[in-house]
């Protein structure tokens, strides 16, 4: 039997993942002696940065016929 997989469930997943991401840049800039200032600005410049990477990095790939035959 084939499962369908809502655009719900990918929204959440997105989302889910960023704030887990996110998390861990600010506690590794803690543990590493940032500041909770600094650490929550890396927090959200990587909130802001990531996504676009990621979505050029997908356009890239989208692109390629790496491994594909």
């Amino acid at each position: 039997m084939k499962k369908t997989v809502s655009l719900e469930r990918h929204i959440a997943k997105t989302v889910t993942y960023r704030i887990l991401g996110t998390g861990v840049t600010v506690l590794s800039a803690l543990a590493f002696g940032a500041n909770i200032e600094v650490a929550s600005l890396l927090g959200v410049g990587e909130l802001i940065f990531k996504p676009l990477l990621y979505f050029i990095h997908e356009r890239l790939w989208y692109k390629s016929n790496y491994g594909i035959k």
